[in-house]
C-alpha cells in the first residue's frame, strides 16, 4: 500500500479499477482458448480409451460438447463485469444479469447440441425439444436485453460523472464499491469451491454425486444469484438514503423480483426453465419502461433529500 494511499484506494485499484478491468479481460480470453484445447484432448484421450472418466460426465465424449468449456470461463469475466459496474450505474448491472443468464442458455445450446437426435418426432424427443425452446428464447432475450439499454440510455464506456452529484449519492456510491470489493472474492471462492466439487464429480467420484449435480449451473449460478438477490436488497435499502422517489423505489424493487425469477428458474426444468427466464428479463424491461415514463411527470410532494 502506498504512503498516501487509503485502504479502499488500495483496494478498489486492485480489484475494481478500468486497468484491472481490462488485464482480466484478456486473462480470460487466453485461459477460454487453453481450456478450449485441453477439453479437446480429454475427448480424444476418452475416446482412444486412455482416459476414463465418470459413466455420467457425458461432457467428455463428444468434441462438440467442449465449447461449453471455454464459455464458463467466458460466463466467469461477465460476473466480474457485474461487479464492476454494481457501483457505476444500475441498470448496467441488472443489464449485465441479463447477460449472464442469456449466456448461460447459449452454453446449455452447445451441450444440447451433443445430444441432438435427427429423427421425425422431433418435438417428442426432450433434448431437442429444448433445444429448439433455447434457441428462440436466446433470440427473444437478445432482442430484450437490447430494448433494456436502449431504455437505460447508457452505454458500458460512458464515465462516472460526479461534479453534479449530491454528498448523500456520493456517500451512496462509495457504499456500493465497498459492496462490490467484498463481492469479489466471495464469487471466487464460491466459484472454485463449484469447479473442485465438478472436476472431483467427473474423475474420482466412484457414487452418484455427478449425477445429483449433473446440471452444470447449480454448481455456481444458483448460489450466484442468491447472493445477488441478497445485494439488491440491501442496494435498496442503502438506496433509500438518498432519494423517496416512488418509481425509483418500484424499479429497484421490480428488479429484485426480476432477479428472484431467474434464480427460480435453476429449480425448474424443460420448458419452464426457459419461459421464467424469458418472463425475468421482460419484467425488467417493462419495469424500466414504465420508470422512464413515470419520471417525466412532475410530482411536487416527491423529492430527493
Amino acid at each position: 500500500m502506498a504512503k498516501n494511499e487509503t485502504p479502499f484506494q488500495f483496494f478498489y485499484s486492485r480489484l475494481l479499477s478500468e486497468e484491472v478491468r481490462k488485464k482480466s479481460e484478456h486473462i480470460i480470453i487466453a485461459v477460454a482458448i487453453i481450456s478450449f484445447i485441453l477439453h479437446l484432448l480429454v475427448v480424444i484421450l476418452v475416446n482412444l480409451n486412455i482416459l476414463h472418466v465418470n459413466e455420467y460426465s457425458s461432457m467428455f465424449t463428444n468434441p462438440i460438447a467442449a465449447i461449453y468449456t471455454p464459455f464458463s470461463f467466458i460466463l466467469i469475466y461477465e460476473v466480474y463485469l457485474l461487479v464492476f459496474y454494481l457501483p457505476k450505474s444500475t441498470t448496467i448491472y441488472i443489464g449485465k444479469q441479463y447477460e449472464i443468464i442469456t449466456l448461460i442458455l447459449i452454453r446449455g445450446i452447445f451441450k444440447d447440441l451433443a445430444n441432438l437426435e435427427f429423427t421425425r418426432d422431433w418435438f417428442k424427443v426432450s433434448y431437442d425439444l429444448k433445444f429448439t425452446s433455447d434457441l428462440l428464447a436466446t433470440l427473444i432475450l437478445f432482442f430484450l436485453i437490447f430494448i433494456f439499454y436502449r431504455l437505460s440510455g447508457r452505454k458500458d464506456e460512458e464515465p462516472h460523472e460526479t461534479s453534479h452529484l449530491t454528498d448523500e449519492i456520493l456517500k451512496f456510491i462509495r457504499r456500493k464499491n465497498i459492496i462490490a470489493m467484498c463481492l469479489i472474492p466471495i464469487f471466487l471462492c464460491l466459484a472454485l469451491f463449484g469447479l473442485g466439487r465438478w472436476i472431483h464429480g467427473s474423475f474420482f467420484s466412484i457414487t452418484r454425486m455427478v449425477d445429483s449435480i449433473k446440471d452444470i449451473n447449480l454448481i455456481f449460478f444458483n448460489d450466484f444469484f442468491t447472493i445477488l438477490i441478497l445485494t439488491d436488497v440491501l442496494l435498496l435499502l442503502l438506496s433509500f438514503s438518498h432519494t423517496d422517489k416512488f418509481h425509483k423505489v418500484i424499479r429497484n424493487s421490480g428488479f429484485i423480483i426480476s432477479t428472484i425469477l431467474i434464480k427460480l428458474s435453476f429449480g425448474s426444468e424443460g420448458l419452464l426453465n426457459t419461459i421464467l427466464i424469458v418472463a425475468a428479463v421482460s419484467f425488467g424491461v417493462i419495469i424500466l419502461l414504465i420508470h422512464n415514463q413515470y419520471r417525466k411527470i412532475d410530482f411536487p410532494f416527491q423529492k430527493t433529500l
